[in-house]
């Protein structure tokens, strides 16, 4: 067989891949080869060398597997790169003016976790891909240290933008990633060019400052990093600028020009809850773990706890104002997780009087045993105001 028989071959097995990938629901397919380029590697650990990876250990861990599709499996020759939309019907930032309404990001409104449905269509396209191609397979959603948004330019899908986030001419910025590795050399796909141009949109647009310069992210600073992956206390030069975020942040994402050509979502399983698309701060504050658990059942946002989760809306019943904020918050003074308790603090500073304020801390400081909670009822200002 000569080359260019094998060659056909593999544009034959890519044709027909893209085409059961397409009719198991993913909106775009790419092909790339599993080699990863140098330069890959490199702004990986420039990245971590810099610290701009916060708390995320893993990433660190298992930086030389994530800078390179075959140091995870060196038996991968292809990947099939898959995107899958959950474009919204409406402009998100609208929601952050609902004061007293907590906004979550849109991939988290679903009445399911998007990892189990995007695995369980990868797992799917894989079974066939065996069945049908031959080869070996494995599939990965965002769990595995896997560089999706490299693999996923170089397999044509789109490009990294300047908030490092994937944008397609096609689908926007609005859709998940998943791959199936495979032991298959399959004809590759052209890599998408940069589309940015001279916009800067998403980075005007970031409440923090999370973007040093264009297509480089602090995560540090990111309000999608502090309220969902961040295990401590968030700093006071983010509360006021969270806003209402309780989980993630969509700002740089929503202004991109691109997104105009989004067609919204008709997948089902991507619809929002109800419950999730404005719920009521006080109303989440109240949630002890069983009550989080069972709220947040199916949902990728059960997976960051109850007590960083009423911590994030403890923040921004802070910056609601309102008698209604006022007395959830007073409650959370005496929560069981100094975590939400340092928070509440603070919260309770925007909103109380100086001499609310002073009695707060007349009845709990001398009984509180966390230093950090302790250091929110001294912080400079507050006593002198009491």
């Amino acid at each position: 067989m000569t080359r260019n028989d094998d060659h056909a071959g593999e544009q034959d097995i890519a044709r027909v891949v893209r085409e059961r990938a397409l009719a198991l629901g993913f909106d775009a397919v790419g092909i790339a080869a599993a080699a990863a380029e140098a330069e890959q590697g490199e702004r990986l650990r420039a990245f971590i060398g810099g610290g701009c990876h916060g708390d995320m250990d893993w990433m660190a861990g298992r930086s030389e597997q994530r800078a390179d599709p075959v140091g995870l499996w060196p038996q991968a020759r292809s990947v099939v790169v898959l995107g899958l939309s959950y474009a919204p019907a409406h402009d998100p930032l609208d929601d952050l003016a609902r004061g007293d309404r907590g906004t979550i990001s849109v991939y988290a409104r679903g009445a399911r976790d998007y990892h189990d449905i995007v695995k369980s269509r990868l797992k799917a396209l894989a079974r066939w891909m065996v069945e049908t191609q031959g080869g070996e397979v494995k599939v990965f959603v965002d769990t595995a240290p896997v560089m999706e948004k490299p693999l996923a330019q170089r397999a044509g899908l789109g490009w990294q933008g300047k908030h490092t986030n994937l944008v397609s001419r096609e689908l926007g910025s609005w859709f998940f990633l998943g791959e199936v590795f495979t032991t298959l050399e399959l004809a590759t796909d052209i890599p998408e060019d940069d589309h940015c141009g001279s916009c800067r949109a998403c980075q005007d647009v970031c409440p923090t400052a999370a973007f040093p310069r264009p297509y480089q992210l602090d995560a540090r600073r990111c309000i999608s990093y502090l309220t969902i992956e961040h295990k401590g206390h968030i700093a006071p030069e983010f509360r006021a600028a969270m806003g209402n975020r309780i989980y993630g942040c969509d700002d740089c994402l929503a202004v991109c020009p691109w997104n105009k050509f989004a067609a919204r979502t008709g997948d089902l399983a991507f619809l929002p809850r109800a419950e999730l698309t404005a719920p009521r701060l006080a109303d989440l504050a109240d949630l002890d773990d069983a009550a989080f658990r069972e709220f947040f059942r199916g949902s990728p946002i059960k997976r960051t706890g109850r007590d960083r989760f009423v911590r994030n809306v403890t923040i921004a019943l802070g910056n609601a104002g309102g008698p209604t904020a006022h007395a959830a918050v007073e409650r959370r003074l005496d929560d069981g997780s100094p975590l939400v308790r340092a928070m509440a603090v603070w919260a309770f500073s925007q909103l109380a009087t100086a001499a609310e304020f002073a009695s707060a801390r007349r009845l709990r400081y001398q009984s509180e045993n966390d230093e950090a909670v302790r250091a929110e009822w001294d912080a400079p200002g507050r006593l002198e105001d009491a």
